[in-house]
């Protein structure tokens, strides 16, 4: 197992909260896959432009997206501890029902 260092910068409550706001305004969803018309469940917040590059930009709602981890890890292939290929998209189901009948 790879002994990972993790950036200061997202155990801080800042961060915490800036990134639950994100997940909550993508309503939870991968925006890559989105873009692709795909509806695949996000859990990461993605620095669209690198927090090690663009520190300044770090809480910008502008530069953070919503992200699954197969996107994660094909934006990171140096991360991902899976090969991007092997990695399994999760998919939310739309699911159609029929309105209830309006009974008087």
């Amino acid at each position: 197992m790879k002994n990972k260092k993790v950036n200061p910068f997202y155990k801080s409550t800042a961060w915490k909260k800036c990134r639950l706001v994100i997940l909550e305004r993508d309503h939870y969803l991968c925006q890559p896959c989105f873009r692709a018309e795909r509806m695949t469940t996000a859990n990461t917040v993605h620095h669209i432009k690198p927090l090690e590059d663009f520190p300044e930009l770090a809480l910008s709602d502008e530069n953070l997206e919503s992200i699954c981890p197969t996107c994660h890890n094909q934006e990171h292939p140096e991360k991902g501890r899976r090969k991007p290929e092997k990695a399994k998209k999760r998919r939310a189901t739309v699911m159609k029902s029929p309105a209830n009948p309006i009974e008087f």
